[in-house]
């Protein structure tokens, strides 16, 4: 046993005294003292010996240890630290700019419109997106056997609760509330159980637009939404009021714009048309100034409404509006 000792020490000594690298100076200690070293394994074998040469033995182990221990402390600190590779850090690389996030093209959009109203005097209101019947459809003269509720697929959530299809009864909650004269827009997302493609999602942004007041006249609502149309495209661009119906509005009328995307001519987008629908507007309907109180022979009114995913797109040059929803960062960076 005391040869052995002996030869582990001499051994030991050569290799740490030989060693260049701290590395290498891990790797001696590891073979002698790690938990499967020599020199561990001789400590654990001093209980086999016989008791009378144990201590004698043992003491010589210990001292064995001592001394390796020693010798490698004082080999570590005779070496230089280890140097950064030269690969690793090129300073003559340019700085790695970090990541800035953006606004989504829908929140650009909405902002827009919102600073364009706001300059013409109106004010910003809300609702809730889970609506009752009543608000949703009644008060806005649609009784339950309408047939203008089959143009919007509602999701349903109870008997009377549902996912609200558009931003109008924003509308009949304030005029129910307030006095005229009222001033509103009212922004908000809708839900319509459509089938989904290119131009229509289940979920979807609407902006609404209320003026009721004494004397306000259908020339006055044209006069805002030419306003709000040449600020938001730019001045001069052509725009026509067709008749249509709606059952809060009369008389009611679409506004369509000369397509964006082919000057006219005709395209996929319009439809070969050469015309974009960009929102619905009209005269409040006497029986909607009712359900809120309103005297419909003292007051009058105007409202609009628009897609702000289908204005969003005109104006980003988007031909697919599940773009707005699919989280790509690739698409949501370009803005």
């Amino acid at each position: 046993m005391k040869a052995e000792l002996e030869r582990i020490i001499k051994e030991a000594l050569k290799r740490i005294e030989r060693a260049q690298t701290l590395q290498e100076i891990e790797r001696i200690r590891l073979d002698l003292l790690g938990r499967k070293g020599r020199l561990t394994q001789l400590l654990r074998g001093l209980k086999d010996l016989p008791v009378a040469i144990r201590p004698e033995v043992g003491s010589a182990a210990n001292r064995a240890k001592a001394q390796i221990e020693a010798a490698l402390k004082g080999r570590t600190e005779s070496l230089p630290p280890p140097q950064e590779r030269k690969e690793d850090l090129d300073i003559t690389l340019p700085g790695r700019k970090p990541w800035e996030g953006s606004l989504h093209p829908l929140t650009l959009t909405l902002q827009r419109i919102i600073e364009i109203f706001y300059g013409m005097g109106f004010e910003l209101a809300e609702g809730p997106e889970v609506e009752t019947d009543y608000y949703n459809f009644e008060a806005l003269n649609m009784p339950p056997d309408h047939p203008a509720r089959d143009m919007q697929d509602t999701y349903y959530l109870g008997k009377d609760l549902l996912l609200r299809t558009q931003t109008s009864p924003v509308q009949i909650r304030v005029m129910e509330r307030s006095k005229p004269p009222v001033r509103i827009i009212a922004p908000g997302r809708v839900y319509r159980h459509e089938a989904i493609n290119a131009r229509s999602f289940t979920v979807f942004y609407q902006f609404e637009g209320l003026y009721v007041d004494q004397g306000v006249t259908f020339g006055q609502l044209k006069g805002v939404l030419t306003g709000f149309i040449e600020e938001f495209f730019g001045k001069g661009i052509p725009l026509r009021f067709r008749p249509s119906f709606f059952p809060f509005t009369e008389p009611s009328a679409e506004v369509d714009i000369r397509c964006v995307i082919c000057g006219g001519k005709g395209c996929s987008v319009c439809k070969q048309r050469g015309w974009l629908e960009i929102l619905g507007a009209g005269m409040v309907d006497p029986a909607v100034f009712q359900a809120v109180g309103y005297d419909p022979e003292k007051f009058s009114g105007y409202a609009f409404g628009l897609g702000i995913d289908r204005i969003a797109m005109l104006k980003w040059g988007i031909d697919d509006i599940r773009l707005f929803y699919e989280n790509d960062i690739r698409f949501l960076s370009q803005f």
